[in-house]
């Protein structure tokens, strides 16, 4: 008999993404590793469109944020400072009888395999930084740690920064770059890895001024993923209770996403009092006062802090791109709506049969044409039918199609034209080939 066992929309997602070249199991010939993954492909176009839109949006377009790229690893002392040595830790059970291990906020609900409930441990504190040592030899004096967040180095450098870009308060410092955290019980597909990617800004203001910061980039980040395609409805803010911030923090407020396993945070943004920068001048010995001198005053910058992951951001864009359509009884197609500024190809070229040398050459000329100012692929592989569905799982917003009218086959009126079709509509267009350009960077614009 047939499984008849209905597979949730998550399943799908995750064939699609190995299917298409959206992600795949780090080590996966191997048998795998929990919480890593590899982007293939089309990921790793989906990643940098992110990445390009937040830096372009938050850094190239203001003229109040400056951006760096520091290291992975830095002097444990930063993480003495920030307080990730004694206090970065979730709390562990283990079951005695199945060896099963999970954080102890997050206990599975079904009974244990080995028969009955589970048998858990006292829970015990695990520090979620991964060590590593620098140098040839390795003993305590060389252990230094995988940074499980971007933001420190961007406060260790505060000073530095400040001398060279000619910035005053308020101003921003911008980071995207890679975490670690040896997260106990890694779920959810890509939304809870051990390694990932931030993206982080740290808006330093003048004390007094954080709620009204703190608003300012609450209302900006929520416009932002509005503009990168995902759904307003999908988007919601969790705003802390007071008991729930951390001890140096005024307010926060999570960005929430709701994915098809629930809804769940895509970005922090927190008012960090003056916190981190305090804690390096009394560790480091160096100052890190601000002078104003306009009003002459002097003082340790307090921060408002957006940290946005980007491996989540891409999870909730193919989970919101996702969609299956019924074009005819039992013929469904499914169709990654993303928005053209993120979509990892923006334009796929066919010539309409690849063993006819002029359809190819000319083809080719019209590829040679768009490549340069769009991610463009060529395709000549199985029927047209075919290459519109395959683009359409990986999201490309048109494809153009050479065929014998470009060649001017039946009549001039309609050489060196092709035909330009939409994604979401599955609209054909006639277009002449030199205002391709034009007309997709407009729409892009659009």
């Amino acid at each position: 008999m047939a499984d008849t066992k209905p597979v949730n929309l998550m399943d799908k997602i995750v064939a699609l993404c190995k299917r298409r070249g959206f992600v795949f199991q780090s080590s996966e010939i191997y048998g795998g590793i929990n919480g890593f993954w590899d982007y293939g492909p089309m990921g790793a176009e989906l990643k940098r469109n992110v990445r390009d839109a937040w830096w372009n949006d938050t850094v190239r377009r203001r003229t109040d944020v400056v951006g760096i790229d520091g290291t992975i690893i830095t002097h444990p002392k930063v993480w003495e400072a920030s307080g990730h040595v004694t206090s970065f830790s979730d709390p562990m059970v283990d079951c005695k009888k199945c060896k099963g291990r999970w954080r102890a906020d997050q206990l599975p609900e079904t009974k244990c395999p080995e028969g009955g409930p589970h048998d858990y441990t006292e829970a015990r504190q695990f520090n979620l930084m991964f060590e590593s040592h620098a140098g040839p030899v390795k003993d305590d004096s060389n252990k230094v740690y995988l940074r499980p967040e971007t933001a420190q180095v961007i406060f260790v450098q505060f000073q530095n920064v400040l001398s060279v870009s000619r910035q005053k308060i308020p101003f921003g410092i911008a980071q995207i770059g890679k975490a670690f955290r040896n997260e106990i019980n890694p779920r959810n597909f890509t939304f809870r890895s051990r390694e990932f990617e931030q993206m982080e800004l740290e808006f330093f203001i003048k004390p007094g001024t954080d709620a009204d910061w703190h608003q300012k980039w609450v209302a900006e980040r929520l416009k932002w993923y509005e503009t990168i395609g995902l759904p307003k409805e999908k988007l919601s803010i969790y705003e802390y209770k007071k008991e729930e911030l951390a001890h140096y923090a005024s307010a926060c407020v999570d960005v929430m996403f709701a994915f098809p396993f629930g809804v769940q945070e895509l970005e922090g943004i927190a008012a960090r009092g003056n916190f981190d920068l305090s804690q390096h001048e009394k560790f480091s010995g160096k100052s890190m006062m601000y002078f104003d001198d306009e009003t002459k005053e002097k003082y340790i910058p307090h921060v408002v802090e957006p940290s946005a992951g980007v491996d989540r951001i891409c999870l909730a864009l193919i989970c919101a791109a996702y969609t299956e359509e019924e074009i005819a009884p039992g013929d469904t197609r499914i169709v990654m709506k993303f928005a053209p500024r993120i979509a990892p190809v923006k334009v796929a070229v066919f010539p309409l049969l690849r063993n006819k040398p002029p359809l190819v050459e000319k083809a080719r000329q019209v590829f040679d044409l768009l490549q340069p100012h769009f991610t463009t692929e060529w395709d000549d592989r199985g029927n047209i039918g075919k290459r519109y569905r395959y683009q359409d799982e990986q999201g490309t917003p048109w494809c153009v199609t050479v065929d014998f009218d470009t060649l001017g086959e039946k009549g001039p009126e309609l050489l060196d034209t092709v035909t330009l079709r939409d994604r979401d509509t599955m609209k054909q267009d006639r277009v002449k080939i030199a205002d391709l350009v034009s007309l997709i960077s407009q729409k892009l614009r659009s």
